[in-house]
């Protein structure tokens, strides 16, 4: 089977596309990074790749707010040829900066057509969080990357503003009846998670949400960081598992069809 080509769009303070890179290698993916300077010239090279995915960083240097600049790309920039590859059914992972910029363009938890319906805001902390957290995947969410985890992950975070806030109750309702958060801060052993396990304050602990199609994902943890056993903070005291790479796996697989 042909490794699926996987398009790691940089932006101008971005800092995490080299490990998103390492994480779709391990995966099994072919990944190349690409500077979004490089779509504003050649908008249709999009289409050339199976799977897209948007890393962690500070994009513009978050001058205008954590994601919103690249989210002004997303919007006007590549709208056509981003719509048509997410409606092509093709895997879309966002993932921090990244989560923002799919949140404040529209794209989550969608479509765009009806607008920014949620936000990701200030830290209830009012300040900088990083620390491990623990996520679970809702078994009946339709994401294609949460398909088939059955075991929590274990990663990091490293965000000032990345509190999940949706735009009213009605969107909250949709997001939990259509199984759209995919992801949720748990304690180590499984229960609803208040601070510091749930480290911005989220709304009902969303880590993470998705489209209806489940094609396109964002969260704000950084699975990339915990893909090998030796990144685990405690692997030296014998501790490991929970591994952030079933994510990638379970897109680039998803990826390798389309």
């Amino acid at each position: 089977m042909m490794k699926p080509h996987v398009l790691i769009l940089h932006a101008t303070g971005t800092n995490r596309d080299h490990e998103a890179a390492w994480a779709v290698e391990a995966a099994g993916g072919q990944p190349k990074i690409v500077h979004v300077n490089e779509l504003h010239d050649r908008r249709a090279y999009l289409q050339e790749f199976q799977m897209l995915i948007l890393p962690g960083g500070f994009s513009y240097g978050d001058a205008l707010g954590a994601g919103r600049m690249w989210a002004t790309d997303l919007r006007w920039l590549f709208q056509d040829e981003l719509a048509r590859f997410i409606e092509s059914g093709k895997p879309v992972l966002g993932i921090c900066n990244g989560f923002q910029a799919l949140v404040k363009s529209g794209w989550l938890p969608g479509p765009p057509e009806h607008g920014i319906q949620a936000t990701l805001t200030r830290n209830a902390s009012n300040r900088f969080e990083c620390r491990w957290v623990w996520l679970a995947a809702d078994p009946g969410s339709p994401s294609v990357f949460t398909r088939g985890l059955a075991t929590a992950v274990y990663c990091p975070v490293a965000h000032g503003e990345g509190r999940f806030v949706p735009r009213d109750s009605a969107t909250l309702e949709r997001l939990r009846t259509q199984h759209l958060i995919a992801l949720t801060y748990t304690s180590a052993g499984g229960a609803q998670a208040g601070y510091p396990e749930n480290p911005n304050g989220s709304v009902a602990g969303i880590a993470g949400i998705c489209n209806e199609r489940g094609n396109v994902l964002g969260l704000m943890p950084h699975p990339e960081d915990h893909i090998l056993p030796v990144q685990h903070p405690r692997w030296m005291r014998g501790e490991g598992g929970h591994l952030g790479l079933p994510l990638f796996a379970q897109g680039v697989r998803y990826a390798a069809g389309h």
